[in-house]
């Protein structure tokens, strides 16, 4: 039987820097090959290989997608991207902690934002809404140590998390986006193309909604722009720019790069189940 390298997902937010590289039980439907993917002659995903295309001509997404930035310490390179295709190692991005670490000066808080990502820093996020088991917001999932699927058609991008079995939905009809609408995890999105580009925009997420483990956060205000290249079979481009005057003193931009997965599947990872952890936490704070 194929074991996985799965994270424990807690315990990589109780140590700081770690690739998260433990053992976990293999996925479901084993010895299941992902149907067209190119492969060289050695049987290696061909990871340069010409992205597929749906029926109308654009780039389709579709496929299981993991950080191509893994976390490899602080001296990791922005561009030391992984050139696997398997479902070995799966690990935080170097963006987890910080989703601004590449940006000079770091993210540009708000003065009031200032002491509260400090003193979340300081106690080692112990009131994430990850390590108490509530949604990822869609920004923090490209870093986490899980599996996200895309399922792309024409009118629509589904994106499904196997961290307790989260979903997204951006549709990619262009329609124009609720004008008040009531906030929510993933919030509203509407995409259009640009060329081979798919621009997503999202509005309509929920007060201190935390996008990486410093405990930054987006406001009601936020929108949020996705720009999403797949230049090639193995990899996806995903420029991202936060405009949240509320939050940030001005609109900032980072990029983060995703690889692909074949042969593999998602797995459940039902936070709650037996889920222990958040007592844990009420615990020390008493």
């Amino acid at each position: 039987m194929r074991v996985t390298h799965r994270p424990l997902v807690l315990l990589a937010f109780l140590v700081v820097g770690a690739s998260f590289g433990l053992e976990t039980p293999a996925a479901q439907w084993l010895n299941q090959p992902t149907r067209g993917v190119p492969r060289k002659a050695d049987g290696k995903v061909d990871m340069t290989a010409t992205a597929p295309r749906m029926a109308d001509g654009k780039p389709d997404l579709s496929g299981i997608w993991t950080t191509a930035e893994p976390n490899r310490g602080p001296q990791a390179s922005p561009r030391a991207a992984e050139e696997r295709a398997d479902d070995q190692n799966i690990a935080a991005s170097r963006q987890m902690r910080n989703i601004g670490i590449d940006l000079p000066g770091g993210l540009p808080y708000q003065p009031w934002q200032l002491p509260i990502v400090k003193e979340r820093t300081h106690n080692e996020a112990i009131d994430d809404p990850h390590i108490r088991c509530l949604p990822d917001n869609f920004l923090r999932a490209y870093g986490l140590p899980h599996l996200l699927k895309f399922v792309h058609s024409p009118q629509l991008l589904v994106v499904l998390n196997e961290m307790n079995a989260g979903y997204r939905q951006v549709f990619t009809d262009g329609r124009p986006l609720p004008k008040d609408p009531t906030p929510s995890w993933q919030g509203y999105s509407s995409a259009r193309w640009s060329g081979d580009t798919l621009v997503i925009d999202t509005i309509g997420l929920r007060d201190d909604t935390w996008i990486d483990w410093n405990g930054s956060a987006l406001t009601e205000a936020a929108k949020v722009r996705e720009e999403i290249r797949r230049p090639d079979f193995g990899h996806l481009e995903i420029t991202v720019t936060v405009d949240d005057p509320k939050g940030y003193t001005k609109p900032w931009t980072v990029t983060l790069r995703q690889r692909i997965v074949v042969d593999a599947e998602l797995i459940d990872e039902v936070c709650l189940e037996n889920e222990k952890f958040e007592t844990f936490v009420d615990n020390l704070k008493r």
